[in-house]
């Protein structure tokens, strides 16, 4: 993830800016009334953002024109719904790609569809369907996102299999390729980040259980872990 500046041909870095617009003007609306309905949550929002800042700026080398990081959108998804997390991602991944030369503008689009979009509904609804199967919430939380993060790594590998084809295999074998390779240091990074989480949420639900009820974390739990 974190495809970097100009690695997209034009017509890919446009597409994906093109496909990630919607989300993010649904997204600025779905935080605009969350937060006008409960602004005592801006502060829990802005601890989500600086989260997945952190996480998502800890980068080591994947393959050529990417990289392999945690993206720390799960835990924002888990609080405030996957929605929320479309405009938040878009402010981490503008400042990175201005501040730590990670990413980059022309890339804003795919990256933002992989990170923001696709790794928050992903561990959104693995965590409701984990809970209406009767989980307990430390082990949806874990899988919701270990399991959002590597999404966001797999949409990333069909970003750039779709853009860079094998001259041989087509888009199948450079899937295989940059999937492969992610792996390798993904699946760890993403096991690190469900446990993480995990800990994250077992503070905030013993601290701040009470500012928490309400949210998608517990909703249609009654607030039990």
């Amino acid at each position: 993830m974190h495809i970097m500046e100009g690695f997209l041909p034009v017509e890919h870095a446009l597409g994906w800016s093109l496909a990630s617009a919607p989300f993010l003007a649904w997204g600025v609306h779905s935080v605009r009334r969350q937060l006008q309905a409960q602004p005592e949550q801006r502060m829990l929002l802005g601890v989500a953002a600086a989260f997945a800042f952190v996480l998502s700026a800890l980068k080591l080398p994947s393959v050529t024109g990417s990289c392999s990081h945690p993206t720390g959108v799960g835990l924002g998804a888990l609080l405030f719904g996957p929605l929320a997390m479309v405009p938040v991602g878009f402010v981490v991944l503008f400042f990175q790609a201005l501040l730590l030369a990670h990413g980059g503008l022309t890339t804003l689009g795919a990256n933002l569809f992989s990170m923001a979009i696709v790794g928050p509904f992903v561990a959104f609804g693995l965590f409701r369907l984990g809970r209406r199967c009767g989980l307990s919430l430390a082990v949806c939380v874990f899988a919701a996102a270990c399991l959002g993060d590597l999404a966001t790594y797999l949409t990333t590998a069909i970003q750039l299999a779709w853009a860079f084809p094998d001259p041989a295999g087509g888009f199948a074998a450079s899937l295989l390729k940059f999937g492969g390779i992610f792996a390798i240091t993904q699946i760890p990074l993403a096991i690190s980040e469900g446990l993480l989480t995990v800990l994250v949420v077992n503070t905030l639900t013993r601290f701040n259980a009470q500012e928490l009820q309400g949210l998608p974390l517990f909703a249609g739990n009654g607030g039990k872990a």
